[in-house]
């Protein structure tokens, strides 16, 4: 059905190890993308993993 799992800001908080009001900080900043459903934020699982590898930091040789 659904190729990509989808996070609440909760579970987000919980995999990245921030704050829940730093989550919905960064969605609201655009920094993640996220889908609201009523009152509510959804994140693709896909999304969060393209949010993780554009904010790697490179080691510097």
């Amino acid at each position: 059905m659904f190729e990509s799992e989808l996070l609440t800001p909760s579970e987000v908080s919980d995999i990245l190890k921030i704050n829940y009001r730093k989550v919905l900080d960064m969605i609201l900043l655009g920094d993640i993308s996220a889908v609201k459903i009523g009152r509510q934020y959804r994140i693709e699982k896909c999304d969060l993993l393209d949010y993780l590898k554009n904010n790697k930091i490179q080691r510097m040789a």
